[in-house]
């Protein structure tokens, strides 16, 4: 089991609830959006319950900010290729050094 903490920052709250976790990966995951919504809180002082309940923000920016987004990741997506194809053609030629070495 591990705690995590819950907190309500704008009503002062803080709880501890336990989850038990199967999966290493999916804590590391759960670990992950925790750290976000507090960066997010820290940054903009609401969370998207609150922008969701008082209006803040309406559907059409909600998807505007996941078009955005997925956007974003499909160029991470495409950088992260570069830079295998990069590391790959690297080793071959390191590869090659070696071998021209050994002969």
């Amino acid at each position: 089991m591990s705690s995590r903490e819950i907190s309500d920052a704008k009503n002062g709250i803080t709880s501890r609830r336990e989850y038990g976790f199967r999966d290493p990966v999916v804590r590391n995951v759960v670990d992950k959006f925790v750290g976000r919504s507090d960066v997010g809180f820290a940054k903009y002082g609401s969370t998207l319950d609150d922008e969701r309940r008082l209006k803040m923000k309406g559907l059409q920016k909600y998807l505007n900010d996941v078009q955005e987004e997925l956007m974003d990741a499909v160029l991470y997506i495409q950088a992260a290729r570069d830079e295998l194809q990069d590391l790959n053609e690297e080793a071959l030629i390191d590869r090659f050094r070696d071998c021209e070495e050994a002969i």
